[in-house]
């Protein structure tokens, strides 16, 4: 499964580390092993998504596992309910996690290749280089470089994206996956920054074009000690912004317990 171009949409064909279209438009292939297919006059900013800094945070803590039951838990559902599926894509893959453990589990059944895209450039120059297996590029996921009906199974972990996309490039009857926040997520840290924090909406997505066939929370309490751990998760988070220098401090100087509630659901296009 190749790509299409992202400016006149024709397929892209590669040569000598160079994907290239009938109209000459031409993407290099980073020596990481990625492609990026996100042309400057649709970039909103010079160097979009993630900076080094919070790729570098997110990489450590995820590595260190202190996310890897979910990770887990979207495998088995993956298993579950995309059994045969052969072409995966795990949207806003960041620095490869979940696309690596992901890409493990599946491949152990059976024949599955797996794509990521990302808008940082600096996660998957990260992703590409751990990560060989997988073909990675730099997009937007509201734009993705690929053709319709391309995929038979897709993953969402907190990416933002379009409903109309999504639909174009899955199969009939693929498999989407998403995670998004549960009520109580971080809502330690909602706590030390709000008055009055508020619970994260407890509602059953919907996303058009797309059946919902499956709804969970996991939940577990996050435990860190180690000043290091808690300055990269802290670091990663929507919330980080919002801390002043001496509540980080405060944080890191003790045990630091929060809540994690992720909510997983399960669609299959229609």
């Amino acid at each position: 499964m190749n790509y299409r171009c992202p400016i006149c949409l024709l397929p892209l064909s590669l040569e000598n580390s160079t994907w290239h279209c009938e109209h000459n438009h031409r993407f290099d292939c980073a020596k990481e092993g990625y492609v990026n297919l996100l042309p400057v006059q649709k970039k909103r900013s010079k160097d979009p998504g993630d900076n080094k800094e919070m790729m570098f945070a997110r990489r450590e803590f995820l590595n260190k596992g202190f996310y890897q039951a979910l990770s887990d838990r979207v495998n088995q559902l993956a298993l579950q309910y995309a059994p045969d599926a052969k072409d995966g894509l795990d949207i806003g893959c960041g620095e490869g996690y979940y696309s690596h453990r992901l890409h493990q589990a599946m491949s152990g059944r059976g024949a599955f290749m797996l794509k990521g895209v990302d808008i940082s450039k600096s996660a998957l120059k990260y992703a590409a280089k751990r990560y060989p297996d997988i073909g990675f590029c730099v997009a937007s996921s509201f734009e993705m470089p690929f053709n319709d009906d391309s995929f038979d199974f897709m993953l969402r972990i907190y990416a933002p994206s379009e409903d109309k996309e999504l639909r174009r490039v899955i199969k009939r009857d693929g498999i989407l996956i998403t995670v998004s926040a549960g009520p109580l997520h971080h809502f330690a840290l909602k706590a030390l920054i709000y008055d009055q924090p508020r619970q994260h909406p407890d509602i059953q997505s919907q996303i058009a074009g797309f059946e919902r066939l499956h709804g969970e929370r996991l939940q577990q309490e996050l435990h860190l000690s180690a000043p290091n751990d808690i300055a990269h998760f802290l670091l990663m988070t929507p919330y980080n912004w919002k801390l002043n220098e001496i509540q980080k401090q405060q944080l890191m100087a003790a045990d630091f317990r929060c809540e994690l509630d992720f909510k997983l659901e399960v669609f299959r296009a229609c």
